[in-house]
């Protein structure tokens, strides 16, 4: 993991076509801006793993409710 520290102001830039800047600390609270291609998906990593824990469970099944289905 690399830490970098940064500034109100202050940019990073990842890759040729991704950056980030701080537009606000406030309160142990820090507001970022990302300036990123349309087709990168950006999510909070929250949310990312409620969708993919919610996808897990959905592809498990139970056989007999499957049963029930068929009849």
């Amino acid at each position: 993991m690399l830490v970098i520290g940064r500034k109100k102001g202050e940019s990073l830039l990842i890759g040729d076509d991704v950056e980030i800047t701080i537009i606000k600390v406030e309160n142990g609270s820090v507001k970022i801006a990302i300036n990123a291609p349309r087709e990168i998906s950006i999510l909070r990593k929250e949310l990312y793993k409620e969708v993919t824990d919610e996808n897990q469970r959905a592809m498990v099944f139970d056989a007999s409710a499957l049963e029930k289905l068929k009849k």
